[in-house]
């Protein structure tokens, strides 16, 4: 594996994180359990103070896919 190899990411802003808590039937809490975060993390990626990224961003698209949530989130700009 080369460690220049690029790795096509998608990216979630807060309508899409707020979309997703609100198909699984969670409250802000309980999604921060099931992702190992804070209740405050998100909060503020739903008022898009901040962004997912790494593992988080991860981990909600794969929630997502086991959900068969219809998402398209925003690929990372190069």
């Amino acid at each position: 594996m080369s460690s220049n190899r690029k790795v096509n990411r998608n990216q979630w802003d807060g309508q899409q994180v707020h979309a997703l808590r609100s198909h699984l039937g969670l409250t802000q809490s309980e999604m921060a359990e099931k992702l190992g975060t804070r209740q405050q993390t998100i909060s503020e990626w739903e008022k898009e103070m901040y962004k997912p990224r790494g593992a988080s961003s991860t981990l909600l698209s794969m929630i997502a896919e086991r959900a068969k949530f219809k998402y398209e989130a925003n690929k990372k700009q190069k």
